[in-house]
């Protein structure tokens, strides 16, 4: 909406800068850490009334775990919807509605609606066992559904604005690019693989936040990194002359997806200053598999999916220790770690909860680091 502004430059000068996607992501990203600082304290205290306290296994299933984290019982859960309220509003403000902010709106939205129903059926349980594992599949089997329609199927031709070249940029959603790699290794991918990879990135970015939400700030921290490193990513992958230099994909229409990640940064910071140990609120799967699966779909429309493996390493760090665990106990009967995922079994060795916090922080950003360097090193 404030793009419109940039028409009333005749009348007052300075709005011809709302023309520039750097100075309406800034704009976004403050109105979002703002919005969530509003409605932080007054979300808090009506998740405390409605008591939305998320259901903590006990002794016999997770050990010493329980003692360490017997102090969070009565903190209360749900807080996701802080940080979307905060992204919805902010984007819808700032951002220019295209078919890549749509879908990436909308997955958000409907993977928001599968992790509250999830947070909703173990508060009323009272227990640890929400929305079943094939339900939440479900859920996310849709949403990839619905995204692969939205900027493949004829949505894409009507959402994608006055440019023809966006059109064209969504055949290249069928190539397949790795990192510090310049061509593309697999051109025209069946509409079914197609399906299936993003099935795939979808599933595993939000199930890998999901999994990483298991400490004070751990997973929102991480997700400030990843946001803005696919802010950057966005920017120049919109940018001719820049996608250009870089030789990554040009995606007309793409560079708007920085306004939306710069919403996420300051929505994420905003929840990230109530998160904080010791955490007044936790984000619960209605933040976390909401955020994985917004960040999957944009990492898709920015054509750097498999780059989310390096950006996210926290994530597949997390995701990994947890398959490894499994996989180890079910074929040797023993354990890798004291507990999956990993940041329990260095909780369970002696670290203080803030130490593996802030650990993982300086890992992920490292991890990002990586990432940018990607789109040089090809």
């Amino acid at each position: 909406m404030l793009s419109y502004l940039q028409f009333y430059e005749e009348f007052f000068g300075p709005l011809r800068l709302f023309q520039f996607i750097s100075v309406r992501a800034i704009i976004a990203g403050i109105i979002a850490m703002l919005i969530g600082f509003f409605i932080g304290p007054r979300l808090i205290r009506f998740l405390q009334d409605f008591g939305a306290r998320q259901a903590f296994r006990d002794k016999d299933e997770v050990g010493d775990l329980a003692e360490l984290h017997k102090a969070k019982e009565k903190t209360p859960t749900m807080g996701g919807l802080l940080i979307f309220f905060s992204v919805v509003v902010s984007t819808i403000l700032c951002a220019e509605p295209n078919i890549y902010v749509v879908a990436a709106l909308v997955t958000y939205s409907l993977l928001t609606v599968v992790g509250f129903t999830d947070d909703y059926l173990k508060i009323s349980k009272k227990n640890s066992k929400g929305l079943s594992g094939r339900y939440k599949l479900l859920g996310q089997l849709l949403t990839t559904g619905v995204l692969l329609f939205m900027v493949l199927g004829p949505l894409s031709e009507v959402l994608t604005g006055l440019n023809e070249g966006a059109i064209e940029s969504a055949n290249k959603m069928r190539e397949l690019w790795i990192p510090f790699y310049k061509d593309p290794i697999y051109i025209g991918m069946p509409i079914l693989l197609v399906f299936l990879f993003f099935l795939i990135t979808i599933t595993g970015s939000s199930n890998a936040i999901n999994l990483t939400d298991g400490l004070d700030g751990l997973a929102i921290g991480c997700t400030v990194t990843v946001a803005l490193t696919y802010g950057i990513m966005a920017y120049a992958s919109g940018n001719y002359i820049i996608s250009e230099y870089l030789k990554i994909s040009w995606i007309p229409g793409s560079g708007e997806l920085t306004v939306l990640c710069a919403a996420l940064l300051g929505g994420s910071l905003s929840f990230l200053w109530y998160n904080a140990h010791p955490a007044e609120m936790f984000m619960g799967d209605t933040g976390s598999l909401a955020i994985g699966g917004l960040v999957g779909a944009i990492a898709l429309m920015v054509h750097q999916p498999l780059t989310l493996i390096i950006v996210g390493g926290i994530f597949v760090m997390e995701a990994g220790s947890v398959i490894l665990q499994v996989a180890s106990f079910k074929s040797r009967g023993k354990r890798i770690f004291l507990m999956s995922p990993i940041h329990h079994h260095f909780e369970l060795k002696g670290w203080k909860e803030t130490k593996v916090v802030i650990r993982f922080w300086i890992l992920s950003l490292l991890f990002a680091l990586v990432g940018l360097a990607t789109l040089k090193l090809r």
